[in-house]
């Protein structure tokens, strides 16, 4: 077990000695993790150096301030705020957003700070997109834009889109004081269609790393921004990121480290077992946009070449009644990683269900039990029934689930990803079949 103060990782049930030949052998993961080596002492120098702009970003402090002034200036007066874009401009910040009760019913997170609904417009459909637009009240509403490049053609349909509809409503004057903009700063020669745009009519910007792409910036403005629209304590998610960084930094070897784990297994499981499926199976709502995340931050970086495997996101136990059917007992082709969330450490363990009411429902095992009760236990039994069918699992136990803890995990996965991509050959840094698809499309709209 290799252990982080917000998260315990353990890949026993990934290994020969608990489930045979379909686990990988102590000896291959060794193997592994010394072909990482070369790879995590550049990391490992990154950190103590703050060479690295993914690490260096966590001990910043001005761009927290600058950012925070600039959301509480668009808020004031807010009922809603709407984010407009799309992949990793979006879905970090939804994981992030989601802890602090975006997006689950009954969740408002801190209801005593009264703070504004939380719109995220990703995926483009211009039904869903104009009926929202239409159901919105326009002076109580904010938006904010997230483009790196400024190029992204769903963004920018999106925000001519919204500019339009505000114009028809006869709110255009508007416009500057309920629009933020996030992009990269201006470089000569280089066009930017959002900065373009929103300089033209005075609507403030903010600056988006040029050395962080999309799928890493959560740790930036990108994920500072819907954090605070939920009320979250984001230097408390940067401390947790910050905390795996130092234990890398402090890390003699690669087995010291669970990231570096993390990804000898499964590239080692991938290469020498044909264990070419990674599920993340997290059991909390509040991680449910996590998963699709870690999709995007897996895919993305590692699908390049004919290498990489494939990211699939599920959540527990809702599917356990879908999906777990298959990774048990279909293609020995699964890696199943558990994130399991200590209901002990949750406010909310639900309402004791009474023996004479579990008794008349048939169910007499739920009398004196929680629904809190109920998934701590099947957090147990699924990875002991993986095991037991002799399929890869991997568990990560998250004491509490908070910012620094949220911060810890994204940055696990974060160093997991660089380092898998070492293994592969690939760089996981760059996507040219995505940008080839861009390119298509704006072909196509010219035509």
């Amino acid at each position: 077990m290799t252990s982080h103060p917000s998260y315990r990782q353990s890949i026993e049930g990934s290994l020969s000695t608990k489930i045979g030949d379909a686990g990988l052998s102590p000896d291959r993961l060794t193997q592994w993790l010394t072909l990482l080596t070369p790879r995590f002492k550049a990391l490992e120098e990154a950190a103590q150096t703050d060479s690295f702009a993914h690490f260096r970003i966590l001990k910043d402090t001005a761009d927290i301030e600058e950012t925070r002034a600039a959301y509480d200036k668009l808020a004031a007066g807010a009922e809603t705020i709407v984010i407009l874009g799309t992949g990793g401009s979006s879905l970090g910040g939804q994981a992030l957003a989601q802890v602090g009760g975006w997006g689950i019913p009954g969740d408002n997170g801190n209801a005593a700070a009264k703070l504004p609904e939380l719109r995220f417009c990703d995926n483009l459909d211009s039904r869903s997109f104009t009926r929202g637009l239409a159901s919105l009240n326009i002076p109580k509403t904010r938006f904010i834009a997230i483009s790196k490049s400024g190029t992204t053609g769903e963004t920018l349909s999106q925000v001519l889109t919204a500019f339009k509809f505000i114009e028809d409503q006869g709110h255009g004057a508007l416009i500057p004081q309920i629009f933020l903009g996030v992009t990269e700063p201006k470089k000569p020669g280089v066009a930017n269609g959002l900065r373009e745009l929103f300089s033209a009519r005075g609507i403030p910007l903010l600056a988006h790393p040029t050395d962080i792409g999309g799928r890493y910036s959560v740790f930036s403005v990108v994920g500072l921004l819907p954090a605070l629209v939920r009320g979250l304590d984001v230097a408390a998610f940067r401390a947790g990121a910050l905390d795996v960084v130092k234990q890398l930094s402090s890390a003699t070897m690669p087995e010291d480290h669970p990231a570096a784990v993390g990804a000898a297994l499964s590239i080692g499981l991938a290469k020498d077992l044909g264990v070419t499926n990674s599920v993340l199976m997290p059991y909390s709502d509040r991680l449910e946009r996590f998963s699709a995340w870690y999709v995007q931050l897996w895919a993305e970086s590692l699908g390049k070449n004919g290498e990489g495997t494939t990211p699939i996101g599920t959540l527990g136990p809702v599917d356990q009644h879908s999906q777990l059917q298959l990774f048990m007992d279909g293609p020995a082709t699964h890696l199943m990683t558990v994130v399991r969330v200590a209901e002990a450490e949750d406010a909310d363990r639900g309402l004791t269900i009474p023996a004479e009411l579990a008794a008349e429902a048939g169910a007499p095992y739920l009398a004196g039990k929680s629904i809190g009760d109920l998934v701590a236990a099947q957090q147990k039994a699924i990875v002991d029934a993986l095991t037991k069918a002799n399929r890869p699992v991997r568990t990560i136990d998250v004491p509490k689930l908070d910012e620094r803890a949220i911060g810890a995990l994204m940055m696990h996965f974060f160093i997991e990803t660089i380092l898998a991509g070492d293994l592969l050959g690939v760089d996981p840094f760059d996507q040219p079949a995505v940008e080839l698809a861009k390119i298509l499309t704006r072909q196509y709209l010219a035509a």
